[in-house]
């Protein structure tokens, strides 16, 4: 990191919503940003709106479950590494394809561990750098139906804690930092939920209620979700810039605040 406090921030999971506003919100407040997509187009496009702004951001492909392409990532100087890229995926565990819940651990866990190891080498080396998770709020509490991709955020909750004591003992000045999105509106809740009614179909156990759980669905989302993401983008800037940044960092406050009572309550 220069002395201007600029920072190097290579930013998973960019082609729309959190990253994707995280990684323009940076670019905008001087940080050099290398913003990756799931695939060249979304890269493309994504520069083109960089470009338009004469911003300091490098977009390009970096599938996180591609061994060569998280080879990417490494020799660019990284100071914040933000793994964000994620896969929704829902549906009743008494009865989803295993092969479903593989794959989200694989896409929300083992790639972003991954490409974690590969980049820490090198902060370690420097003996400075950040890493940023991004889980959610819902990694903290159960809910019905969506276990497939809450289950991914449990267990990252827990890897990142336990990295960051980790760290610690060596006396690393590396920091491990999780960032916790609530409800927002960005199609990756509507695109997770939707996918179980793919395979939810007659022969689910849940077939005669089908109608009320997705009634239900759409109703608390409707009522829970943030149309804008300026909220939790603020969260990211200060899990980034922080001097000495906090364990966690979540938004909207109401929702983490909620997450909390009902973890004190057991609920």
């Amino acid at each position: 990191m220069g002395a201007s406090g600029k920072k190097t921030i290579l930013i998973t999971g960019c082609r729309r919503g959190i990253g994707r506003d995280a990684a323009l919100t940076l670019a905008r407040r001087g940080h050099r940003v290398i913003a990756t997509t799931h695939t060249s187009a979304a890269a493309e496009g994504l520069a083109r709106t960089a470009a338009s702004e004469e911003l300091p951001l490098e977009a390009f492909k970096l599938d996180v479950t591609d061994a060569g392409d998280r080879r990417r990532a490494l020799g660019r100087g990284v100071d914040v590494l933000v793994n964000n890229a994620a896969l929704g995926e829902s549906g009743s565990l008494a009865e989803i394809d295993l092969k479903r819940v593989r794959r989200a651990f694989d896409v929300n866990l083992f790639s972003p561990l991954e490409l974690t190891q590969l980049v820490l080498a090198e902060m370690l080396q420097r003996d400075c750098g950040r890493v940023i998770f991004i889980s959610s709020l819902a990694g903290r509490i159960t809910m019905p139906f969506m276990a497939p991709y809450t289950m991914t955020k449990f267990a990252m909750e827990n890897g990142a804690e336990t990295l960051r004591r980790e760290l610690l003992r060596l006396g690393s000045a590396v920091n491990i930092v999780l960032v916790e999105p609530g409800a927002y509106r960005t199609g990756f809740n509507q695109e997770m939920l939707e996918k179980k009614y793919q395979w939810m179909d007659y022969c689910s156990y849940f077939y005669p209620i089908i109608g009320k759980i997705r009634s239900g669905e759409k109703r608390y989302f409707r009522i829970m979700e943030k149309r804008s993401t300026d909220s939790i983008v603020r969260q990211v800037v200060r899990a980034v810039e922080a001097q000495h940044p906090r364990m966690r960092y979540a938004a909207p406050w109401w929702q983490a605040l909620g997450v909390r009572i009902m973890r004190m309550t057991g609920k």
